[in-house]
């Protein structure tokens, strides 16, 4: 069924479970799925692992894992861990969920939101200089460019909220719209939603 059911049998069903469906997670956000069912089994493993080892467990070629490894490297998702008497690399998962999700969310935010945001910046300053471009198409590209500039602006100011705050924060979920009398307010004699 998958490049993990064969060796995978010495895993507990439920870290097995977990480790599949990370990699159906991963390969459906872009992430190649060796690389995503690497990362879970690193995250759950309570020891670090060899690339042998992660091979051996996981049922994948040795070059496939090594490729997977310098990845999550990138990612800053593993690092590598020297163990006593063992000359091998050793992998150990980044295992603080706050720490780890804002990587992969810098990580995404440099390979797909930056590049865009270049992009849209790019298109306008096309579009500021040329009289074909319509009144609508300008204002939407500035609209659009102005939502992109707040998100990214956001997006740096959360950074610097430490992490107790920022759980705090989500927590507390739409009672922060309330607190902040932000919440929708209903046009006099329509329905409510």
């Amino acid at each position: 069924m998958t490049e993990i059911a064969v060796e995978s049998r010495k895993l507990p069903v439920a870290v097995e479970r977990f480790i599949l469906h990370w990699g159906e997670m991963g390969n459906q956000w872009g992430v190649n799925r060796s690389v995503a069912q690497i990362h879970a089994l690193l995250y759950v493993s309570e020891r670090p692992r060899t690339a042998e080892d992660i091979a051996d467990t996981l049922a994948m070629a040795r070059s496939n894992v090594s490729n997977s490894l310098k990845e999550l490297i990138g990612w800053k998702l593993i690092r590598k861990v020297p163990v006593m008497g063992d000359r091998r690399d050793h992998y150990e998962a980044e295992t603080d969920l706050l720490m780890m999700v804002t990587r992969i969310a810098e990580g995404r935010k440099e390979r797909e939101i930056d590049p865009a945001a270049a992009a849209l910046h790019a298109c306008m300053a096309d579009a500021e200089g040329d009289p074909k471009v319509g009144k609508i198409a300008r204002e939407r590209l500035a609209e659009l460019q102005y939502f992109v500039d707040t998100l990214n602006a956001w997006y740096e100011q959360m950074l610097r909220v430490p992490p107790n705050k920022i759980m705090a924060l989500i927590r507390m979920g739409s009672k922060v719209v309330n607190i902040l009398g932000l919440g929708r307010k209903e046009d006099k004699g329509a329905k409510p939603v």
